[in-house]
C-alpha cells in the first residue's frame, strides 16, 4: 500500500512538473499575443460584464484560411475563474492554467480590409462554462453567442445578448467591435495541451479540477486577466 501511494505521488509530481517543461516558441508566442489582446480589450468591455464572466477565451490573430475557401482559423487559450459565479476571482487571484484551443468555421466576414482579427469571448454563465468543458463546441448550436456591447459603462441591449452563454468581441486594425461568432467550432488543441500538461490533460482537468499548474510562460496572460 505504501509503495502504491509513493508511486501515485510520483506520477502526480511528474504531471505537475510537465506544465513548465515543453512550452514551444509557437505556444509562448500564442500566450503573449493573448495577453496583449486581453489587456487591450479590457478598455472597452463593460466592467460589470468582466466581473461576471466565468471564463475568458482569447483567439489572437484569427486568420483568413488560405486552404479553406471563405474560412477562418485561429489558435488561442482559455482560462476560468476558481469557483465560478459572479465576482469569483475579483480579488485578482484564482484563474486556472490556460487551456490551449482552436477556433474554425466557414466565414464570418472580416472587417473591411482585415486579413486577421483578434477575438475575445466572455463565458457568462455556468451552462456556457460546462459546455466549453466538452471536447468540441459549436457556437450558436451547442452554446449561444452574441456580439458584446462596448464602453466601460455599456449595457447589454438585446434579449439575445442578455441570455447568451458567451459574449464576443473582435479587433481589426486597432478597432474593437462586437462580433457574432455563430457557427464557429471551438475544440481543444490536443497537441499543445499534451505537450505542456501531459497526455492525461483534458479541458476539465485543466480548467475545472485544477489538476494542472500553469507554466511560467502563461504569467503575462494570467496577469492581464486580473488587471483593472
Amino acid at each position: 500500500m505504501q509503495r502504491a501511494a509513493m508511486l501515485f505521488a510520483g506520477v502526480m509530481a511528474v504531471a505537475t512538473a510537465s506544465a513548465s517543461a515543453d512550452v514551444s516558441p509557437g505556444e509562448r508566442g500564442r500566450l503573449l499575443a493573448a495577453a496583449k489582446a486581453t489587456d487591450d480589450v479590457r478598455g472597452i468591455v463593460p466592467t460589470d460584464l468582466w466581473t461576471r464572466a466565468r471564463c475568458v477565451v482569447v483567439i489572437p490573430e484569427l486568420k483568413k484560411a488560405a486552404l479553406v475557401v471563405g474560412g477562418e482559423f485561429g489558435k488561442g487559450v482559455m482560462s476560468c475563474r476558481a469557483g465560478g459565479g459572479q465576482g469569483a476571482g475579483a480579488s485578482g487571484e484564482g484563474w486556472s492554467a490556460p487551456m490551449f484551443l482552436e477556433l474554425a468555421r466557414g466565414s464570418w466576414g472580416f472587417q473591411a480590409g482585415a486579413e486577421q482579427i483578434d477575438v475575445v469571448m466572455l463565458v457568462m454563465n455556468e451552462d456556457g462554462e460546462q459546455k466549453l468543458l466538452q471536447n468540441t463546441v459549436t457556437l450558436g448550436a451547442d452554446a449561444s453567442v452574441a456580439a458584446g456591447p462596448t464602453g466601460r459603462q455599456g449595457h447589454l441591449g438585446t434579449d439575445s445578448a442578455l441570455k447568451a452563454d458567451l459574449i464576443s468581441y473582435s479587433r481589426a486594425q486597432g478597432l474593437f467591435a462586437g462580433l457574432d461568432l455563430s457557427g464557429g467550432v471551438l475544440s481543444p488543441d490536443l497537441e499543445a495541451n499534451r505537450s505542456i500538461y501531459g497526455r492525461a490533460a483534458t479541458p476539465r482537468s485543466i480548467l475545472a479540477t485544477r489538476a494542472m499548474s500553469a507554466p511560467p510562460e502563461a504569467r503575462p496572460f494570467l496577469n492581464a486577466l486580473v488587471k483593472r
